[in-house]
């Protein structure tokens, strides 16, 4: 799996493909939060697929996990998450309301990821899709949180987007 972090492109969009729109105020982090029933169970979870603990904003309460750059997971014990809203929580081994996916720089590393996020006690949530210009495998964490991890060719997506905007204006 690759290690070193690349560029990221200014637009946040892959760079063959249109810029997307530019909206009027651009956030600059992504933190997903999620409740987590152990901890330190979670961490290990996290680290054997490939990602990494930041000291910094883990306590006994808390951990960050490091994605990217500027992308993070606050994994936190259900009473603390409970401190950041008055709603209930769901269980994600019954029911969904989010599925994250992260944007790999290789089809081996989704197979990485994948493969270790099963080995480390995950479940597949779904087969692997190749489309061809986007190649992705989905999992569920140790507390049901549904993964998606994606590698997509971004010639090879620009050149399908284009071939139906063609079908569409033709009415194809």
């Amino acid at each position: 799996m690759t290690t070193d972090l690349p560029a990221e492109p200014t637009t946040g969009a892959p760079t063959s493909l249109p810029a997307p729109p530019t909206p009027r105020i651009a956030a600059s982090t992504v933190f997903v939060n999620l409740p987590v029933r152990d901890l330190d169970a979670a961490k290990r979870f996290y680290e054997a697929i490939g990602f990494a603990v930041d000291p910094t904003f883990t306590d006994e309460n808390a951990s960050a996990i490091v994605f990217g750059r500027s992308i993070y997971a606050m994994l936190l014990r259900p009473e603390y998450f409970r401190t950041f809203t008055s709603r209930p929580q769901t269980d994600a081994t019954q029911a969904i309301e989010v599925i994250t996916a992260l944007g790999l720089g290789s089809r081996a590393d989704v197979d990485a990821v994948a493969d270790a996020a099963l080995a480390a006690g995950g479940t597949e949530s779904r087969p692997t899709q190749d489309m061809g210009w986007m190649y992705s495998r989905g999992f569920c964490d140790l507390d049901g949180h549904h993964w998606e991890v994606l590698s997509m060719d971004e010639a090879a997506a620009a050149q399908a987007f284009a071939q139906d905007a063609g079908h569409a204006s033709s009415g194809a």
